[in-house]
């Protein structure tokens, strides 16, 4: 079974955006990196604010826990 990530719960669609982008350039620059670590590291990203200067976002916007925090991974994300 493939490794997904998934939310049960109602999410902000630029929330998810940010967090995805976040967590899809983790995989890119570091080919060590596992699923599970990308997707922590995505989330203490927004937490800590962050992000690259090339959002055009505030990067305090995304803080709060209902844009990180609905997110699980689900399968082998050690692989």
């Amino acid at each position: 079974m493939q490794p997904a990530i998934a939310t049960l719960w109602k999410v902000d669609d630029r929330g998810t955006q940010v967090l995805m982008d976040e967590f899809y350039q983790f995989l890119e620059t570091d080919a060590s990196i596992v699923l599970a670590q990308a997707l922590r590291q995505a989330q203490i990203s927004l937490i800590e604010a962050q992000l690259p200067a090339t959002e055009n976002i505030d990067p305090t916007s995304f803080q709060h826990p209902y844009y990180w925090a609905p997110f699980i991974l689900i399968g082998n994300g050690l692989d």
